[in-house]
């Protein structure tokens, strides 16, 4: 094509609108000359300089340019006058237009820290360059590094010795006198790392930290693998190296706190630095607490293995590594006083045998053992019997289980049994050098003159008995029997045995019944106080034996064999209509059991709580009616405790054993005391007035106190298993327990036996062996105190009738039926109607269900003999004797319908004799 027909050029850079912007963008930003060119002249136009400038291929370079224009800080514009680009926007110079300044920058200078970025806009100014990450991170690094050589240099290595040796811990009566001085029960023997076994050496290599011999005291890929192996339920492996245990267990304290954890990183790679793995290894082992009071290799060898360290083999050694991962638990022996229910003997041994494999297992894995070597280890290397500290035989080991069970369950500070065992600690305790001393007394006092083993072997072995004796106003435990020796006979009966309580629940029962009410048959179960009715000790219920007990709507109760339940009364006693106050005085069964269906045995749960029992395994099934008679099994510790409550008028306390704990001078450790309001002073003031009853006139008499006040309960079990007796006065609360176990002490299915013949008794009761200990430890234990009577009570709740009592007669009409002549009272008439028969329903309890002639019906208030048989059911009026007439005449008929007979056989075995028309000669 020629020249001449050419279009005439346009200019570059995408068409008139880049033209356009580039226009508009070099007005406010001056266009760089070339180098050739000096200046411009102030009358051109940017489009006639346009030779002069570069030319733009594409919008995108337009526009680069353009940003590029407004970042010069004034490069041009500040050669020709005021007009330069700094923070001013416009402003040009005297022989151009005036520049667009950037934001931030008005003389050229740079900055430190280019941030927020300059030359970017939105969000990109607030995206850190990777040049400053870059020198922020490396800057960060520098001070951590500066800091961590100076802590590095600070810190320094712990004398082992000194730091780590176990001390004895002391424990103090509660009159500041020593009692014991134990906790370092076996001596540390160091061992230098040539006497150490190879086979120990592998096997915690192999169980603890697998690149020990080749890492610098700290390990990563160790850490990241235990928490895989922990994630994915894998066998745990620890992420501490050894060397940062072999810090840890050597410094003087083991809180858990950023400080110590700071300190230990530190201490742990001057450890790895400047000391060889042979000294970590041996000092590693040395330290290390292998439970039973062993600290280091060679004590744990001697106590479970009776050998010194060198003699172990690679089974043994792998069985100490094991202790290792904590002792508590893998201690074949088991630890119930740290954890009664996972540290047993069976799953601890479990425990100890799965580990012990693994072990082995692994150091096949890592070359430590050959397959060979590792076949002839099949069988577990069961360690000796723990052996007991002599310095705590009779009660002394019982307390200091107590204390330091206590202690360990209280305190704040995360010391733990571990650290406890490490000693150094002053341990003041509550209890009562002489008060133990008396109470260990009153319990030799019986065995010496009943229990004879040898002269009656199926009845006098293994007979047990336990105490507890508590403050009543502060809840300190200042007394306790646990058995005859705490080095032969392990259990603590002070603690719970499992030994059901009986009729000495009946209290919370009767205090339930004042707390909450018995419940109206007409609404439902969960029923407020202002729908119930407060019961008093007045009220009367059936007191038969072989009472079907019945919910509080009146309907039968039915066992798991859908049988009708039928409470039984020791002797199986007949009592009739009976006030709650007697009824406690007799110990009777049949009302208690009836009264807690009407009050509802959630609510006796509840009571029993509030007075200070826990709510624990040893708490039986509250849906069943003979919760209410005792089938629990609260250690003699709790019994006291909650007894406590109702001579504190209502005010409860915790129990305790430990006032006050120090190390070093420091205390660690202190009881706070926090009394609650368990319930109303009127409930167990009144609760206490009929407990006092019991021993001044009921069963509890054998406990009656010479010239003081006591109140007390005595509770006797199903197949006579076991019998307690539990009493106070205002100032001490005391329970005791008796009971039969066999010996072997390691089955938790332990059987308990019954004890007819036991001491040459033909049934033990709680008002015999149990209630003449604590008089006799009562005794000397109220001698010099006060004499303190309990407060009157005042009156509170109704008086109503259950479980099928009569309520009163409603009053009789205004003409009634003339008085019967005595002919009429010699012939009764031989077909009474049922209408003649039929008392008024009790109040509040349900309506009658039965009728008069069913002879197993047991509401009726006549008839001693009604029972399973249903015999003897001789209805009769609460003026009646047990075979009662009825109100509308003589027709006393036996349960054999002999009209003329007249009444069934009464309580004593003799004939029911014709009954009047008042019913008084039944």
């Amino acid at each position: 094509m020629s020249e001449h027909r050419r279009k005439t050029s346009q200019p570059q850079g995408g068409g008139r609108a880049a033209a356009r912007r580039a226009a508009q963008q070099s007005t406010g930003r001056r266009a760089v000359p070339s180098r050739r060119a000096t200046s411009a002249s102030p009358s051109e136009s940017p489009s006639e300089s346009h030779g002069e400038e570069r030319q733009f291929g594409s919008r995108a370079e337009a526009r680069r340019a353009a940003q590029k224009g407004g970042r010069r800080r004034g490069a041009d514009a500040g050669g020709h006058g005021a007009g330069g680009g700094g923070r001013r926007r416009g402003g040009g110079g005297s022989d151009g237009p005036g520049g667009r300044g950037h934001d931030h920058g008005d003389s050229g200078e740079k900055r430190i820290i280019d941030y927020p970025r300059h030359g970017r806009y939105g969000f990109r100014r607030w995206v850190p360059s990777w040049k400053l990450v870059s020198g922020l991170c490396l800057g960060f690094l520098g001070v951590l590094m500066g800091v961590g050589g100076i802590s590095y240099a600070w810190v320094s290595k712990p004398n082992i010795n000194e730091a780590a040796e176990a001390q004895n811990n002391v424990y103090y009566w509660a009159d500041g006198t020593q009692m014991v001085a134990t906790g370092g029960a076996v001596n540390r023997q160091i061992l230098k790392y040539e006497q150490i076994p190879e086979e120990m050496r592998n096997a915690v290599i192999s169980a603890e930290n697998k690149s020990f011999e080749t890492d610098k005291g700290i390990d990563p890929v160790g850490i990241g693998r235990a928490v895989l192996n922990m994630a994915t339920g894998g066998e745990t492996q620890g992420g501490s190296t050894i060397t940062q245990q072999y810090v840890k267990n050597s410094m003087l304290t083991q809180d858990q706190t950023l400080k110590r954890k700071f300190q230990e990183l530190f201490i742990t790679l001057k450890v790895a630095g400047e000391d060889s793995k042979e000294k970590v290894m041996a000092g590693y082992l040395n330290v290390s607490y292998y439970g039973r009071g062993a600290s280091g290799l060679q004590a744990a060898a001697r106590t479970y293995y009776n050998k010194d360290a060198d003699e172990l083999n690679a089974s043994e050694c792998a069985f100490l590594a094991t202790l290792l991962k904590g002792a508590s638990y893998y201690d074949p022996a088991g630890a119930p006083d740290i954890d009664k229910a996972n540290a047993t003997p069976e799953k601890n041994t479990e425990r100890a045998k799965d580990r012990w494999k693994w072990i082995l297992d692994e150091q096949v894995k890592d070359g430590r053992m050959t397959a060979e070597d590792r076949a002839k280890y099949t069988k577990f290397p069961m360690p000796l019997p723990k052996k007991k500290d002599a310095k705590l035989g009779g009660q002394t080991g019982y307390l200091v289980e107590l204390s330091k069970k206590y202690f360990l369950a209280n305190n704040k500070q995360n010391i733990d049994a571990k650290k406890l065992e490490l000693g150094g600690y002053e341990i003041h305790t509550t209890f009562q050098k002489k008060r133990v001393k008396e109470l260990e007394a009153a319990v030799n006092k019986v065995y010496k003159a009943k229990i004879r083993p040898k002269d009656r072997p199926k009845t006098d072995t293994h007979v047990e008995f336990g105490g507890a004796s508590v403050d009543a106003k502060t809840g300190a435990i200042i007394a306790t029997y646990g058995g005859q020796n705490a080095t032969t006979h392990f259990t603590n009966n002070a603690d719970a045995t499992g030994a059901q309580v009986g009729s000495t629940w009946k209290p919370f029962v009767l205090a339930a019944a004042m707390q909450y009410g018995v419940r109206n048959p007409s609404g439902g179960p969960e029923q407020s106080n202002s729908e119930r009715t407060q019961v008093s000790p007045e009220s009367k219920y059936n007191g038969d034996d072989g009472l079907r007990i019945r919910d509080y709507t009146g309907k039968i109760w039915l066992n798991e064999d859908d049988k009708e339940w039928r409470q039984t009364n020791d002797g199986n006693y007949d009592y009739g209509d009976i006030d709650l106050r007697t009824a406690m005085e007799k110990s009777a069964n049949s009302p208690f059991v009836q009264l807690g269906m009407d009050v509802g045995t959630d609510k006796v749960k509840d009571v029993a709580v509030a007075s200070g029992l826990k709510d624990d395994t040893f708490m039986a099934d509250s849906s069943v009616p003979s919760f209410s008679i005792g089938t629990s099994s609260p250690s003699a510790i709790r019994m006291a405790g909650s007894y406590a409550t109702f001579a504190t008028s209502g005010q409860q306390n915790d129990t305790y054993s430990v006032t006050e704990v120090k190390k070093g001078g420091e205390v660690v450790f202190q009881h706070e005391k926090k009394p609650k309001r368990a319930f109303s002073p009127v409930i167990a003031d009144n609760v206490t007035d009929v407990l006092k009853n019991v021993v001044e006139k009921g069963t509890g008499e054998p406990a009656r106190l010479e010239g003081r006040e006591a109140a007390g309960k005595t509770g006797t079990t199903d197949g006579n298993r076991s019998a307690w007796f539990v009493g106070y006065t205002p100032q001490i609360s005391t329970a005791i327990s008796m009971f039969r176990l066999d010996d072997d002490e390691t089955n938790e299915e332990r059987e308990f036996l019954k004890m007819f013949g036991t001491g040459g008794e033909a049934k033990i009761h709680g008002n015999s062996f149990p209630a003449s200990i604590w008089h006799d430890y009562m005794t000397g234990a109220m001698k010099g105190k006060k004499v303190v009577s309990f407060p009157e009570p005042k009156e509170l709740g109704k008086k109503v009738w259950g479980g099928g009592a009569e309520s009163p007669s409603p009053t009789p009409s205004p003409t009634p039926s003339p008085t019967p002549s005595e002919e009429e009272e010699e012939k009764p008439s031989p077909s009474p109607k049922p209408t003649q028969t039929t008392p008024s329903p009790p109040t509040p309890s349900p309506s009658r269900t039965c009728g008069i002639w069913d002879p197993n019906c047991q509401e009726a208030n006549g008839g001693a003999n009604a029972g399973a048989d249903g015999g003897g059911d001789n209805t009769g009026t609460t003026d009646g004797g047990d075979n009662t007439g009825t109100t509308d005449g003589g027709d006393n008929t036996g349960a054999n319908g002999d009209a003329d007979n007249g009444g069934a056989q009464g309580a004593n075995g003799n004939p029911g004799g014709t009954g009047s028309i008042w019913g008084n000669n039944g």
